[in-house]
């Protein structure tokens, strides 16, 4: 019960952020959106403490550089700074959640019997470069490095096959689709091609790939009441 109304809360705040992204009023929408990732670590907490397993400090950790990282990137139009700070932030962030990914203990079979899923992993990554390498200008290595982390943390997720129980791997797997989705939504955005609705295609990803990734993770651990 607990798992629902937290949930529910989660999916309120998301909503309500969405709402406010293209409000006038500055403070409303950065609320909500400041929110979004301690209701998380909320759930995380209900579910896990106490935090007898590294792996969950890790899984803390990204949560913490998720949140600099909303906090921060909201300023970006005050100050472009800000947004170097963001990337790095989500960069600490994705390299955290690497780590519980290739630390999980199991068999890493993702260069052994699963190579094949690296190569469309791959293909991606270099075709989103190439896409927005001539538009980065300065930018370009920090682009890289990020595409080169968040490429290597998807191929991380599909590593799980073998070292976790279905619905954790795939709930996991989904929410790290979905961050890739984001960041390179975030990306094109940016630095290429300016879309309509955007904010909401990258704000609807974002907060449905960390609830994935955390509701999956404690999925891991046997809670079958997410």
């Amino acid at each position: 019960m607990k798992n629902l109304v937290i949930s529910i809360l989660y999916a309120i705040i998301g909503i309500i952020a969405i709402i406010l992204l293209e409000q006038p009023s500055f403070y409303p929408g950065f609320t909500a959106k400041a929110l979004i990732t301690p209701v998380l670590v909320i759930l995380f907490i209900v579910n896990l403490n106490p935090f007898t397993n590294r792996l969950h400090w890790f899984m803390i950790a990204g949560l913490f550089f998720s949140w600099v990282g909303d906090i921060t990137l909201e300023f970006t139009g005050k100050n472009e700074n800000y947004f170097i700070i963001g990337l790095v932030c989500f960069l600490l962030a994705h390299i955290m959640y690497l780590a519980v990914f290739i630390i999980t203990p199991g068999n890493n079979s993702i260069f052994r019997k699963r190579i094949y899923l690296v190569l469309p992993v791959l293909i991606y990554g270099i075709s989103l470069v190439s896409y927005l390498y001539n538009d980065l200008g300065e930018m370009r290595m920090h682009v890289i490095i990020y595409a080169v982390v968040i490429i290597s943390m998807l191929i991380g997720a599909i590593n799980r096959k073998d070292k976790v129980n279905k619905i954790s791997f795939y709930m996991v797997l989904t929410g790290v689709i979905l961050f890739v989705i984001s960041d390179s939504a975030i990306a094109i955005n940016k630095f290429s091609y300016h879309f309509d609705s955007s904010g909401i295609v990258i704000m609807l990803t974002y907060i449905s790939a960390q609830y994935f990734i955390v509701s999956g993770y404690i999925l891991q651990y046997g809670n079958k009441q997410i």
